[in-house]
C-alpha cells in the first residue's frame, strides 16, 4: 500500500464503520487509477457507502443491517465477556441501552470505558440480527461523546415507567411496560433443569393489539378478565413476533380503576378490522391479524400430505429428516397466495379450515386420489375449485427470506363488504380517470 495513501485509508475506514479496510483500499485505488483527484475520490467512496451515514435513530426504528447511523441512549446495564473469533480469544462488552422510545441489545468490540448510567451519543454504529432481534453494534471505530445527564431518562424512568401499547412493543425491544388485560390464560407443565416448573401461558390484550405473554413467576389471584400493569416484562422475539415474558425482576400489579381505560374484555375479543396487506408487509411479525384479498395462487405442497406421527413434519416417501422411516398419518392442507391489490401473503390452512374452504373433507379427497390414481389430483383440483375465490383469514403472520406467511385460525367467505369493494374500485377508477 502506498505510504501516502494509507492514512487516506484509514480515515475512510473510520468513516464508513463496517466496510472493510480491504474493500476501500480496492475502490479507491481503482479511482486514483482513473485519474480521479484524491480528494473527490474519497467523498465518491463516502457517498456510496455511506448512504445512511449520519442518519439519527431511536431504539424503536432500529432494524437489521443499517450502517452509519448515529444513537443516542443512556447504558442500563454492560458486563464484559471473552469469546472467540475465528479462532482468537476477545474481549468484548455487551448490555442494554435505552432511550426513552425503548430498550435494546447492544455490543460494544472495544474497551471504551462505559458504565451502567452512561448517557452517550454514538456516531457510525450499525446492526446485525442476534437472537431474533437487532443488536446495536459500536467500537473504537465509532464517535462515542458523553452527554448531559439530564438529557436522557434515568435508568429506572426508562426500564419501568416508559408505558407503552402493545402495536408499539418492537423487535429492538428488550424490556416493555404496558397496561393490558388478560384474555386467554392456561397453566403448563415443563422440564427445566431436570426439575418440573408449572409456567402460565396466554395471551394479553390493549385496544390496539394482541400479544402472547408466558409468566415464569405465579400471578396470584389474577385470571381471564383482569386489568394489569406490567414493568420491565422481558420481551422474547420468534419470526419476528414480540412475546412478552414476566419474571423475577417484572413488576405486576391489578389495575383496580379501570374506567379509563379504551378497551373491555369484549371489545378486545371481537374480529380486528381487517388490515391492507401491505400493512401486514411492513412488520416482521403481527399477532392476530385479519386480512382480506382474492386467492391468486394454490401452491405446491397443497392437497394430501403425510406426516411423522413423533414431530408433526411433512415426510417425502414415508421418510422423516429427524426420524427416518415412519408410518406416516394422513393430512390436508392449503397453501396459498392472497391478494388484495396492496400486497400478497402466503395463506397457510390446516385440515379443518382446508375442509371447510374447499368444500371436501379429507376422506372426499383421499377417494378423489384413489379413483384418479395421480397424486396431484386433490392439488389440481384444489386449483380450479379455489383461486379467484375472495375469502378473509385471521391469525398470526410472520417474515422469512421467502416474503410473509400469514397462519390462519380462522377463515371464512365475507358476504356484507362487496359495496365497499366496489366503491373502492370506483374511488380507484375515478382517481385513475382524473390523472
Amino acid at each position: 500500500m502506498d505510504e501516502k495513501i494509507a492514512p487516506h485509508i484509514e480515515e475512510l475506514t473510520m468513516a464508513l464503520g463496517t466496510i472493510n479496510k480491504e474493500e476501500i483500499s480496492k475502490e479507491l485505488d481503482k479511482l486514483l487509477k482513473y485519474r480521479v483527484p484524491l480528494d473527490e475520490a474519497k467523498r465518491i467512496l463516502k457517498s456510496k457507502y455511506a448512504a445512511v451515514s449520519s442518519n439519527s435513530v431511536e431504539v424503536k426504528d432500529l432494524s437489521p443491517g443499517l450502517n452509519g447511523i448515529d444513537i443516542k441512549g443512556r447504558i442500563i446495564d454492560i458486563i464484559e465477556k471473552t469469546v472467540s473469533i475465528q479462532g482468537e480469544k476477545k474481549t468484548i462488552f455487551s448490555g442494554t441501552l435505552g432511550d426513552g422510545t425503548g430498550i435494546c441489545s447492544f455490543t460494544c468490540w472495544d474497551d471504551m470505558s462505559l458504565k451502567s448510567g452512561d448517557a452517550i451519543s454514538i456516531r457510525n454504529a450499525y446492526t446485525r440480527l442476534w437472537n431474533n432481534r437487532p443488536e446495536l453494534y459500536f467500537g473504537k471505530r465509532c464517535a462515542i461523546a458523553y452527554l448531559q445527564d439530564g438529557e436522557l431518562p434515568d435508568i429506572e424512568q426508562m426500564s419501568h415507567s416508559n408505558l407503552k401499547k402493545l402495536d408499539e412493543i418492537v423487535p429492538a425491544d428488550v424490556l416493555a411496560s404496558s397496561v393490558v388485560l388478560i384474555v386467554e390464560m392456561y397453566h403448563r407443565e415443563i422440564m427445566l433443569k431436570g426439575e418440573k416448573v408449572t409456567v402460565v401461558e396466554g395471551v394479553i390484550a390493549d385496544e390496539t393489539a394482541k400479544l402472547p405473554f408466558t409468566a415464569w413467576v405465579p400471578l396470584g389471584a389474577l385470571d381471564i378478565g383482569s386489568y394489569i400493569r406490567f414493568e420491565g416484562a422481558a420481551v422474547r422475539i420468534f419470526r419476528g413476533l414480540p412475546s412478552i415474558n414476566f419474571n423475577e425482576n417484572t413488576s405486576i400489579e391489578p389495575v383496580e380503576s379501570t374506567e379509563d381505560l379504551p378497551f373491555t374484555l369484549e371489545s378486545v375479543n371481537r374480529s380486528s378490522s381487517p388490515l391492507a396487506i401491505e400493512q401486514v408487509l411492513e412488520k416482521e411479525g403481527m399477532f392476530d391479524v385479519t386480512v382480506r384479498g382474492n386467492i391468486i395462487s394454490i401452491r405446491p405442497g397443497s392437497g394430501l400430505i403425510e406426516r411423522c406421527p413423533v414431530c408433526n413434519r411433512v415426510t417425502q416417501k414415508s421418510i422423516c429428516r429427524s426420524h427416518g422411516e415412519v408410518e406416516c398419518l394422513m393430512d390436508m392442507r392449503i397453501k396459498a397466495i392472497l391478494d388484495d391489490g396492496t400486497g400478497a401473503v402466503h395463506l397457510m390452512l390446516n385440515r379443518e379450515l382446508s375442509e371447510a374452504i374447499y368444500g371436501k373433507s379429507m376422506y372426499d379427497a383421499e377417494k378423489m386420489a384413489q379413483v384418479s390414481m395421480a397424486s396431484d389430483s386433490v392439488f389440481e383440483d384444489m386449483r380450479k375449485v379455489l383461486t379467484g375465490k375472495y375469502l378473509a383469514a385471521r391469525g398470526n403472520s410472520s417474515k422469512n427470506e421467502f416474503g410473509v406467511s400469514l397462519v390462519a385460525k380462522s377463515v371464512w367467505a365475507p358476504e356484507n363488504d362487496l359495496k365497499e369493494r366496489m366503491d373502492q374500485l370506483l374511488e380507484k377508477i375515478g382517481n385513475g380517470c382524473d390523472e
